[in-house]
């Protein structure tokens, strides 16, 4: 059996108002006695002044460094900075972008690397995975955090969309452990069954409660914990495939085709319909759960048109060949693109 390597995140820790633990978080990690801190500029002055004084009263030294967008020239620039820190431990606080960021100037510098979500709108905050901008745009691979730390009232406060997001991005496991399957049984690729478990645990979760949740709202804290899982499900892997299939594709399709358009999640769950039905499962299922959890089901709610939705599903397969997914056994021509897009209601 061809053998894979496990990194999993040494601490995690989820409360409500604790962002003024943090320092001792930090400490109790690797003793750090500087780091460096990539965030964006609204998250910044949400937390700026409560992470600052946690981090003085450890004695811990810090220098702050505003992200931007995700491309590689943005990444390698802010990357330029944080080596002149010479710190000991680099930190992603915010949203998708800030963390991806500095976990991937962690993997580059070989430092280690901890994640401090302040929304919950993809799972990954736990897992080793980075999404960039490039003429190919796919997850590549860096480092898992040495540590997660969850604040949950700043997760709560921040908009509902991206905890909605979230959910569609865990809905996405149920296509994507159908899809690795396919690829075990069509190539002999591993498959691990647990990884495969654990991230379908996380869906499911979203799924069997989603008629509550329209009624009651979101449960934030276990929509981050299952949002964690997952990314400690790709950690198990030792890939990607637990989380990310077909549905992952036509997103990251999407992202070539309507650069801005649409949250990850958003775009994943949308996604996950037509592959659902592509793959002979509940699809309408899926629509309802999203619906029910506030996320698109149509591609006009995400500001995207017809033709953009039917290029994204013929190219989608060419954005990564080697991944055996259920769109390697459709011909997807222009008609059968429209007409899956049409049954599935997303256009």
């Amino acid at each position: 059996m061809q053998s894979h390597t496990m990194e999993l995140p040494r601490l995690i820790e989820i409360g409500e108002r604790n962002i003024g633990d943090f320092g001792k978080f930090v400490n109790s990690l690797n003793k750090s006695k500087s780091v460096s801190l990539i965030s964006g500029v609204n998250v910044t002055k949400i937390v700026k002044k409560k992470i600052e004084n946690s981090l003085k009263s450890n004695r811990i030294k810090f220098v702050w460094h505003m992200s931007g967008d995700n491309t590689i020239s943005a990444i390698n620039q802010i990357q330029k900075n944080v080596k002149k820190d010479g710190s000991h431990l680099i930190v992603g606080i915010g949203g998708g972008r800030s963390v991806d960021t500095a976990k991937m100037i962690a993997y580059n510098l070989g430092k280690p690397f901890v994640s401090v979500p302040t929304a919950a709108s993809h799972d990954g905050m736990a897992s080793p995975f980075v999404s960039v901008v490039s003429d190919k745009p796919h997850s590549i691979v860096a480092s898992a955090p040495l540590g997660v730390f969850v604040d949950i009232d700043i997760i709560r406060k921040a908009p509902a969309k991206l905890l909605a997001s979230g959910c569609g991005d865990l809905i996405a496991n149920i296509i994507a452990v159908k899809d690795w399957q396919l690829g075990h049984e069509k190539t002999g690729e591993y498959y691990g069954r647990y990884s495969a478990d654990l991230a379908l645990m996380s869906a499911k979760i979203v799924m069997e409660n989603s008629s509550q949740y329209a009624k009651n709202g979101l449960d934030v804290r276990i929509i981050v914990e299952a949002l964690i899982s997952a990314g400690v499900a790709s950690c198990i892997a030792g890939s990607s495939r637990p989380c990310s299939g077909a549905e992952h594709l036509f997103s990251h399709a999407l992202d070539k085709i309507a650069p801005g358009r649409g949250l990850h999640g958003e775009k994943c769950g949308i996604g996950s319909i037509m592959m659902a039905k592509l793959q002979g499962q509940d699809w309408k299922k899926i629509a309802k759960t999203l619906k029910d959890v506030g996320a698109p089901t149509t591609a006009k709610q995400v500001n995207l048109k017809s033709d953009e939705i039917v290029n994204a599903l013929m190219i989608a397969q060419e954005l990564r060949p080697e991944r055996y997914t259920i769109l390697k056994e459709i011909d997807m021509t222009e008609k059968k693109a429209l007409n899956l897009a049409k049954i599935t209601n997303v256009i």
